[in-house]
């Protein structure tokens, strides 16, 4: 019988990401730049909660925000409308960044005099969950159309998931959508997890949501000054 090894490309692979994204973490801890990563499925309303943060935010903070896609540049064309620095990332493809990708985007974004890098993650619920990108915190937006039985689907992303943002409220008489279900479905993924039902469109809900950002940005930053 012939001899032959298995190698565990899939262990290695995230092993490897796993060190380089904590690698980043210490890095940008002492540049004090608070990097999030926002996660959703297309079409949850990514950029316009995006552009409402930003609003709210960029008087008080330097911003910087880096969009991910297969391709396009209609989102960081979007974004650097509002005055900030934008950049957009095309990922050849491949539906999800790893820390080695946000360390190139963070290099183009010139991030070392930010206070907040924001990463716009490629639309999926499922490849960006399973690649830690470095970020400091993750953050995810489900939108009211999607159903409130996604997170019993892709319960990986719900897992990951410091906060998630509900959106699209202002349609919930028009589906068929459990809050307290959906919010229980997330809570057994992740019992730490932060629930924020929002309308980006209308911006009900977002202050509740910049004051969690505000805060965790404060917090970091005190966190290396100390």
């Amino acid at each position: 019988m012939g001899e032959f090894r298995v190698l565990e490309i899939k262990r290695s692979v995230f092993a490897d990401n796993d060190k380089w994204a904590g690698e980043l973490r210490e890095e940008l801890k002492e540049k004090k730049v608070f990097l999030l990563n926002l996660m959703s499925s297309p079409g949850s309303g990514k950029t316009t909660t995006l552009m409402r943060t930003i609003e709210r935010l960029k008087d008080e903070m330097k911003i910087g925000v880096m969009e991910a896609d297969i391709d396009s540049d209609v989102d960081a064309e979007t974004i650097s409308r509002l005055g900030i620095k934008a950049i957009q990332l095309h990922t050849g493809g491949m539906c999800h960044l790893d820390a080695d990708m946000t360390r190139q985007g963070l290099e183009g974004l010139e991030c070392g005099e930010m206070d907040l890098a924001i990463l716009e993650n490629v639309g999926n619920l499922v490849c960006p969950a399973e690649f830690d990108t470095g970020a400091v915190k993750n953050a995810m937006i489900l939108s009211v159309p999607e159903g409130d039985d996604k997170p019993l689907k892709y319960p990986l992303m719900f897992s990951i998931c410091d906060v998630v943002l509900i959106n699209k409220i202002d349609v919930l008489p028009y589906f068929d959508f459990d809050m307290e279900k959906c919010k229980r479905n997330i809570l057994m993924r992740n019992p730490g997890a932060k629930i924020i039902p929002i309308c980006a469109r209308t911006g009900e809900g977002t202050e509740a949501w910049v004051q969690w950002l505000r805060e965790e940005v404060k917090e970091w930053q005190k966190e290396e000054r100390s």
